[in-house]
Parts: C-alpha cells; sequence; structure tokens
C-alpha cells in the first residue's frame, strides 16, 4: 500500500492499526469469563480438602511407619497391625495435638493407609497427615534394625529372668 507524500513520491505505510486485534482479545476475555464457571465441580457441597505445601512434619505426633512389607511402626517402635488402635489410645493422653503422622513406602498398598485411617478415626484423633516423602530405605533398615535390638533386649531380659528363678529354686511356703 502506497501513499503520495506532499512532493510527490510514493512512500510506504508501515504502522500497524491494533485496534481491530484489541478487539479480538477483549472479546475473547469476555468468552473465557462467562465459561469459565460451567469448569467448576457442579457438587458445591463438596469441599477439596486444604494442602499445606512445604510444611515440616512436627515430631511431637504419633508417627506410624510402614513398610514395604508391611510392617508398621508405630514413633520407631515395630507393632503388629492388631495392636494399631490400642497403641495409638496408649498415646493420646501424652501428645500435645490429636494427630497422626503417616511415613509409607511408595510400595505400600492403599488397603495398609486405610487401616492406619480406620484405626485414628477410632481412636478419636482430630487429624491425620500422610507424609509427602515416601519412607527411604534408609529409614526403613532402621526401624528393623531398632525393632531387631528392641527384639534382643526382651529376650535378654527373659533369659536373665529365667537364670535368676533357676538360681533361686523355689520360694519355701510358710506352713
Amino acid at each position: 500500500m502506497a501513499f503520495k507524500t506532499a512532493k510527490g513520491k510514493d512512500a510506504l505505510f508501515t504502522e500497524i492499526n491494533i485496534t481491530p486485534l484489541t478487539d479480538i482479545f477483549l472479546v475473547l476475555l469476555i468468552i473465557m469469563m462467562v465459561i469459565a464457571p460451567t469448569f467448576q465441580s457442579n457438587d458445591s457441597s463438596i469441599k477439596m480438602p486444604e494442602i499445606n505445601s512445604g510444611l515440616t512434619v512436627e515430631q511431637k505426633n504419633a508417627t506410624i511407619s510402614v513398610t514395604k512389607d508391611g510392617k508398621f511402626f508405630v514413633n520407631g517402635s515395630q507393632i503388629q497391625e492388631t495392636e494399631l488402635y490400642d497403641q495409638l489410645i496408649a498415646l493420646k493422653p501424652k501428645l500435645e495435638k490429636k494427630e497422626v503422622v503417616v511415613k509409607a513406602d511408595e510400595s505400600v498398598k492403599s488397603r495398609e493407609i486405610m487401616k492406619i485411617m480406620k484405626a485414628a478415626q477410632d481412636a478419636d484423633f482430630e487429624k491425620l497427615v500422610v507424609a509427602g516423602e515416601p519412607l527411604s530405605k534408609k529409614e526403613q533398615k532402621k526401624l528393623q534394625n531398632n525393632a531387631l535390638k528392641k527384639t534382643k533386649q526382651l529376650q535378654q531380659q527373659e533369659n536373665n529372668y529365667d537364670e535368676y528363678v533357676g538360681t533361686t529354686g523355689e520360694i519355701p511356703s510358710e506352713e
């Protein structure tokens, strides 16, 4: 497109008219504002949980760890799955907050986590936090080693008791 200048020479029109471009963007903006509410969930009675990212887990809570083998540990002590509820009830008076922190290996099945949730709910805990990082191999070995040490200590105590009873003999009756 060329225009004639005052001297009669042809000159090019090099300016861009942005008015049509602005009109198109405004129309697209209005369309998106009208359509956006339809992308939200239709059921307004469901409230999604808040996610607190980047916060550290307090160690003042009851911590339940699950290894990939399905072994349960409460605050580092190995327990049987059936003892989970009883352990949570026993821990409750000692805790500042009624919270349970779950640390599990990434290969642990969801049913194991559901068992912990059920036990925590039955024990009237108010909050359950699932730790974002899975149980590392180092932590799993540490928990298992601690469990082995405690088992050995218990066996040693039983052996000491048996030796004590064997050396003292029977206690005579007062008859």
